[in-house]
């Protein structure tokens, strides 16, 4: 008698770029909640000192992962793509904390979206990802709403101070798009020990002549900056395990929403109408990428479904 028992195990109804967007929007969140915390500790602590005591958390974050298989742990088949990595990633992350130390959070975060283009292009030279014409419509529909909702005058791209976040969104591209390949052979834990030692001694050294004894209420502000970003990044390092590059950076518009919100509730900032319509832009190019990303599973499912035709 032929059993009636089906799998009790359901289907995975959410492609890998589906599930890598939505950790992503995870990963976003906490890190524009860092960079909040990061301009209100910039108030009063040097921004290499406070990006050393943030890496200094996040490498005690990543050795448990590599402390049970040490050295071997540490041993990569990969050192130049490291080092494009972590050099990215020491501007991304200084650059991040000074920009909104001289700029408004709004258009600090805003500025790093030069980060979508550049991973763009990098995903298509150096990954060989496809980036068709629905993916570059929202890349450029996304930044039609960055720039619909800060409105930049032409003297804005001329600051000096507007330079440093457009820098650390190179530097963030490099590591993004370096990241997507050695996520595939690289343990989690591998690539943030690496990042931990290289950017925390880079901002270690100035120390020296930097350094200002926290009190109890900075020692709590910028250790827990630094859980958030470990936490931030182990969710940013799993959403680019599962979803290409130039799709999980897409997402990175939704910062700008974060940061309007807390830009509000910390620092009384009021956005206003072009802003919120800007920000109506930015969700419907993210929302628009993750339908479609919908669409061509469920598409791929029935014709798999359906099987080859005689």
């Amino acid at each position: 008698m032929a059993s009636n028992k089906q799998s009790v195990t359901p289907p995975n109804q959410l492609s890998p770029n589906l599930r890598g967007v939505l950790w992503a929007l995870l990963s976003t969140a906490i890190f524009a909640l860092v960079a909040a915390l990061a301009k209100v500790a910039s108030g009063q602590y040097h921004v290499l000192q406070i990006l050393f005591i943030r890496q200094v958390v996040v490498f005690f974050a990543a050795v448990p992962s590599i402390a049970g298989n040490f050295p071997h742990s540490l041993r990569t088949q990969h050192p130049k793509l490291h080092m494009i990595r972590l050099i990215g990633a020491f501007l991304a992350l200084s650059c991040s904390i000074w920009a909104v130390s001289v700029l408004p959070l709004t258009t600090a975060i805003t500025l790093t979206f030069a980060q979508v283009f550049f991973v763009t292009l990098l995903a298509m030279w150096f990954l060989g990802e496809p980036v068709g014409r629905h993916r570059i419509t929202a890349v450029v529909v996304g930044f039609v709403g960055v720039l619909f909702a800060t409105r930049p005058g032409v003297s804005g791209f001329f600051d000096v101070y507007a330079l440093v976040p457009i820098l650390g969104a190179l530097g963030a591209a490099m590591a993004v798009t370096s990241v997507r390949r050695l996520s595939q052979t690289e343990s989690t834990g591998t690539l943030l020990a690496y990042q931990a030692i290289f950017v925390g001694a880079l901002a270690g050294i100035p120390m020296f002549w930097l350094w200002e004894a926290p009190d109890a209420q900075g020692w709590m502000l910028m250790i827990g900056m630094g859980a958030l970003s470990s936490v931030g990044q182990w969710i940013g390092v799993k959403a680019l395990r599962l979803g290409e590059a130039s799709v999980v950076t897409n997402i990175q518009y939704m910062k700008l929403i974060y940061a309007a919100i807390l830009g509000y509730i910390l620092f009384m900032e009021i956005p206003d109408s072009n802003t919120l319509i800007g920000a109506a832009i930015i969700i419907g190019s993210s929302v628009y990428m993750m339908h479609r990303e919908r669409r061509l599973k469920i598409g791929a499912e029935k014709s798999a479904f359906a099987g080859p035709r005689n």
